[in-house]
């Protein structure tokens, strides 16, 4: 657990007071400058089969730049993210970029598959989305059919989700879901996101789907939503309705924006913004938290404010995302890019980018207990 400066003032308070119940237990994964990387961004998390804990990252060489030299990285807990074990590389092409993790679990065959993005290492998303790379963004897929303990040489499926035209992509990033109901049941759903050139559209990002019936074998572009959205995550509702929950790049809205499919991704409805998830422009994790009684768990550094990444909070909502009953704030400085979990315990884990003087210090793990949430239910 983190114990030093502001952090350690800010979380005795939040565990001391005995008529409260525990507050967040917040335990490091990955320390910027450890270990043979200078940063380490993009955070995803997922439970395995086995109930163990995978955290997955992007290990940035060189420098805290989204090109260059850049790794996918794992480490694995098997006691619900007190402990971790040693790194281990997932892809390391070289001083290529590898990154963007969006596992997902096919719970039928117990397989994680993990869609990741890869670049050169001398081409920024700048010079790939004006046309100037010497490569483009290219989409790969691996899978552990182990627990994550081992994984297959990745291969690429861009022909397979990427549209010729589109310049920038990347998968999530955070997780992707298996559908639970209705006739798409068995569907793999990863969320993405890419950049194409639209003289009416100065954004020129757009979120998307892909998906997989067969198992993971084969990929399939979904839906695309437009325009002035970005990384995003989905959920899925009671009723078999997608939601899909997007970053924003309409200021007019300092919101996240959403939208959502009655198809199992093939189609969805135009974008439309929530006005309590404010946002500084920034990746955010939204996940099923339970089915009964039905409740949904969001994530992401809550300010309106272009650029202010910070106070990580985490929001329950008990009616299908209309509203957020419960606001918790899990780290009241610098924070930015984070991924849900539900532990095998019930609890609820987010993997997140935290600090003190900026948010890509390290990424830490909080574990949240039920009563804490729950406790003095306030919207913020």
């Amino acid at each position: 657990m983190i114990a030093t400066g502001l952090t350690l003032r800010l979380f005795v308070c939040l565990v001391c007071c005995a008529a409260a119940p525990p507050g967040p237990q917040v335990h490091d994964v990955f320390v910027s400058g450890r270990d043979g990387y200078h940063t380490y961004r993009i955070p995803a998390l997922l439970v395995a089969p086995d109930g163990a804990l995978l955290a997955f990252c992007e290990g940035r060489k060189g420098g805290r730049s989204d090109a260059g030299d850049i790794d996918l990285l794992l480490k694995r807990s098997l006691d619900g993210g007190r402990t971790w074990t040693p790194q281990q590389t997932v892809w390391d092409d070289g001083e290529n970029t590898c990154g963007n993790p969006c596992p997902v679990l096919d719970r039928t065959t117990g397989t994680i598959w993990l869609p990741l993005t890869w670049n050169h290492g001398q081409d920024t998303e700048t010079q790939i989305m004006q046309n100037t790379s010497r490569d483009t963004r290219r989409v790969f897929i691996t899978s552990s059919a182990d627990n994550g303990l081992t994984w297959t040489k990745p291969r690429e499926i861009t022909s397979q989700v990427k549209r010729p035209a589109w310049r920038w992509y990347a998968t999530g990033p955070g997780v992707g879901i298996q559908l639970a109901r209705g006739p798409w049941k068995g569907r793999l759903l990863v969320p993405c996101d890419h950049s194409y050139v639209d003289a009416n559209d100065p954004h020129g990002y757009g979120s998307h789907v892909i998906y997989s019936d067969d198992h993971g074998q084969t990929w399939k572009l979904g839906g695309v939503i437009r325009p002035a959205v970005n990384e995003c995550q989905v959920a899925e509702l009671v009723d078999g309705t997608l939601l899909i929950n997007m970053r924003n790049y309409d200021r007019s809205q300092t919101t996240r924006a959403l939208a959502t499919s009655v198809d199992g991704g093939l189609t969805w409805s135009c974008p439309r913004h929530d006005p309590t998830l404010v946002e500084p422009v920034c990746q955010a994790s939204l996940l099923r938290y339970t089915m009964e009684p039905p409740s949904l768990a969001f994530s992401n550094p809550a300010h309106a404010e272009s650029g202010n990444r910070r106070d990580m909070t985490v929001r329950i909502s008990r009616d299908e995302g209309r509203t957020w009953a419960v606001s918790r704030v899990l780290w009241p400085a610098p924070a930015a890019y984070s991924c849900l979990a539900v532990a095998s315990d019930g609890g609820l884990a987010c993997l997140f980018e935290a600090g003190e003087k900026n948010p890509y210090e390290r990424i830490v793990l909080a574990r949240v207990d039920r009563q804490w949430l729950d406790e003095k239910q306030q919207t913020r």
